[in-house]
């Protein structure tokens, strides 16, 4: 359940800079958001604009040079790389754009494999994959590789996949951005049923205007700045 009346993830000033030689690049300006449980939100911006270093913040994928980035009410500053990997096995799914699906793993192996990690019993996981596979409509392909798969049946895949823990939000990193036109609107209704009969909280990094139509909230950014609240 969240907490700090429903917000979900709470940022308050963080900045992130990266160091290339003697060079800086500022990619995160003083970023504070919340966002409430429940929320369809998406983060729009052209490439470089830092959507998708603000999502691996919220991930716990990266940390900031300064602010503060809080998961449900707990502050990610100051936790090991185990705790870190705890709360994101805890309460985070993620969806890439190129799927990130294990070559060698079957569909079932692949949305299992998160579940390896938790104390569930072998006939728990199995049903769960099943249920999960069935939701996203990719059940008939359960024993095929993804090089067997369509960009449209990965995709699923890895929704499933990112799922599978119930996790409290799903981050999806430009998740339409390697998917026909078809493909991709059917992709984004899947989400959006999701997220309206589950309560899960999806967060977008896109510059899909589809996903922005969708979303329940926009929020612009450019030159590592949200300009929009």
């Amino acid at each position: 359940m969240a907490s700090q009346g429903g917000f979900l993830v709470r940022t308050k000033n963080v900045s992130k800079e990266y160091t290339f030689g003697k060079q800086k690049l500022l990619a995160l300006r003083d970023i504070s958001l919340a966002v409430l449980e429940g929320e369809f939100l998406a983060i729009a911006g052209p490439s470089g604009s830092g959507k998708s270093t603000l999502l691996n913040m919220i991930g716990c994928i990266d940390t900031p040079t300064s602010g503060i980035v809080c998961i449900d009410g707990q502050k990610t500053a100051g936790q090991t790389s185990d705790q870190l990997a705890e709360l994101r096995a805890q309460k985070i799914g993620f969806i890439f754009q190129t799927f990130n699906l294990l070559p060698v793993l079957s569909a079932a192996e692949n949305v299992e494999y998160p579940l390896l990690h938790l104390s569930l019993d072998k006939n728990e996981r199995r049903k769960r994959v099943s249920a999960y596979l069935e939701l996203v409509g990719v059940d008939q392909f359960s024993t095929h590789r993804p090089n067997q798969l369509s960009g449209g049946q990965r995709q699923r895949v890895a929704i499933a996949r990112a799922l599978i823990t119930k996790p409290s939000i799903v981050l999806a990193d430009e998740p339409t951005a390697n998917l026909d036109h078809k493909t991709g609107e059917s992709i984004l209704e899947l989400m959006r049923g999701i997220n309206q009969d589950s309560g899960t909280t999806f967060i977008f990094s896109t510059h899909d205007p589809r996903i922005m139509q969708m979303a329940g909230r926009v929020l612009n950014m450019s030159d590592g700045e949200i300009v929009n609240k």
